[in-house]
């Protein structure tokens, strides 16, 4: 059974920081990218920032470049994946999905990600 399984979302002030786990179970994901996506109110899912299976290429999106960073842990039987968030901001507030995909090149279009998780809410307040 597949599972990708998020935590670490909350409410944080502006300015504030925040670090997402995604501990993924069920495929060899230690063959497969992981990402992380968000979608606030009204918008559509968009991405966040990725990282290749061996962790040698890590896409961010513009608007996230400097402030958070993503890393993985690859173990035997299943993978977790963080997004560290620094210096957040109110435009920053979403709810943030893992999502996993077999490639051995990144793509970041949403509809070429194999597995998703639940998502985990991220508020930051002004």
């Amino acid at each position: 059974q597949v599972q990708l399984i998020e935590s670490g979302g909350g409410l944080v002030q502006a300015g504030g920081s925040l670090r997402l786990s995604c501990t993924a179970s069920g495929r060899t994901f230690s063959r497969y990218a992981m990402g992380w996506f968000r979608q606030a109110p009204g918008k559509e899912r968009e991405f966040v920032a990725a990282i290749s299976w061996n962790g040698g290429a890590t896409p961010y999106t513009d608007s996230v470049k400097g402030r958070f960073t993503i890393s993985r842990d690859n173990a035997e039987n299943t993978v977790t994946v963080y997004l560290q968030m620094n210096s957040l901001k109110p435009e920053d507030t979403a709810v943030y999905y893992c999502a996993a995909q077999f490639t051995a090149v990144v793509h970041t279009t949403t509809s070429t990600w194999d597995y998703w998780g639940q998502g985990t809410q991220v508020t930051v307040s002004s």
